[in-house]
């Protein structure tokens, strides 16, 4: 693709996010989702092969789908109630299929399929951007109307997530794959506690962000895709497998890295408001993820491909430089566990 081209498309990406991150009228907010869909579809088919055009496809068809109802139902609320503010979506129905059609751009259970589709389909930098800079609109729009929505819809659609995400990424051999399912599951733990301590889900979608970047950046540095190609990784950069191992962990929630953080301050308020049941299912689906990050952690760092006694020296003879994002992710990911006192008043 030409290079201004797709500097412009993804100019059009981030623009539709900040338009939605403003908006308070479902018209606009719908436009701007329409913009952020349109402008992707070019960037995902950058590398033009029939597995590219599938994942453009499904990735089209879900978010019209989506965009649909999301347009019928606000259309819908403005006809009973004269209102088209998001924060005004107040009738039953309406609030319904408004969440139901964000958690199915969020990719969501039971509205996950087509999400390990489509990061399968594209490249490695696409599939980061769809799990995590596509994410940024509906969930705002979602935490926008929590306070009309049930919490009796969104807490077994978490927890179905966490089970669902867990459970799809055992049987996994491609990397992106096993992050689509991270993501189903990652999500889940956000919305479990969206309609009782918004702030928590803000925080758990940072920290999401920050650690799947990390792990996206290093992946792209070992240019791994398979978890065959992690066993391999390690003669060519050894200290990139120690930093994947430490952004796994992460992701599986394990102190004290980063990513118990979220997990701890949101079993923390599920217990609070007496849904103790619900917050130990999930910590019991959470062991489901830390298998497959486990599995993969130890491909990675503890095993070794068949190898020549040349190849053991090619670290030597291609260091690969990281860029200031990788280095600054990597802290993060890794280090932030000190500051949860300074969060927990929040």
């Amino acid at each position: 693709m030409n290079p201004y081209l797709a500097a412009l498309m993804a100019t059009t990406v981030a623009t539709g996010t900040m338009i939605v991150s403003v908006s308070s009228h479902w018209l606009l907010a719908w436009a701007a989702l329409e913009l952020n869909t349109m402008a992707i579809l070019p960037l995902l088919t950058q590398t033009h092969s029939p597995r590219t055009a599938e994942a453009a496809t499904k990735y089209f068809l879900i978010q019209t789908a989506a965009s649909t109802t999301l347009l019928f139902s606000s259309t819908t609320n403005a006809w009973f109630t004269g209102q088209w503010s998001i924060s005004q979506l107040t009738t039953d129905p309406t609030n319904t299929m408004m969440a139901l059609a964000l958690l199915m751009k969020l990719g969501m259970a039971p509205l996950h399929a087509w999400l390990p589709e489509v990061m399968q389909g594209t490249s490695t930098t696409m599939s980061l951007v769809i799990a995590t800079w596509q994410k940024i609109a509906p969930f705002l729009l979602l935490y926008t109307i929590s306070h009309n929505t049930y919490t009796t819809m969104l807490l077994p659609i978490a927890l179905l997530s966490t089970t669902l995400g867990g459970w799809g990424g055992l049987n996994q051999t491609q990397i992106r794959k096993m992050m689509a399912f991270s993501s189903i599951a990652h999500l889940g733990w956000a919305i479990a506690t969206l309609t009782f301590n918004p702030a928590l889900p803000l925080l758990a979608l940072t920290m999401y962000f920050i650690m799947t970047t990390n792990f996206f950046s290093l992946v792209l540095t070992t240019s791994t895709k398979t978890i065959k190609d992690s066993a391999s990784s390690w003669s060519s950069s050894p200290h990139t497998t120690l930093l994947m191992l430490l952004s796994l962990l992460s992701l599986g929630g394990l102190p004290p890295l980063s990513g118990f953080m979220p997990k701890m301050l949101i079993m923390k308020e599920l217990i609070e408001v007496n849904l103790t049941f619900t917050a130990t299912a999930m910590a019991m689906t959470s062991l489901l993820s830390l298998a497959f990050y486990v599995r993969l952690a130890y491909s990675t760092s503890l095993t070794l491909a068949p190898t020549t006694p040349t190849t053991k020296m090619e670290w030597r003879l291609a260091p690969e430089s990281h860029t200031i994002h990788t280095a600054a992710t990597t802290t993060m990911t890794a280090m932030l566990l000190p500051l949860t006192p300074i969060i927990i008043p929040y």
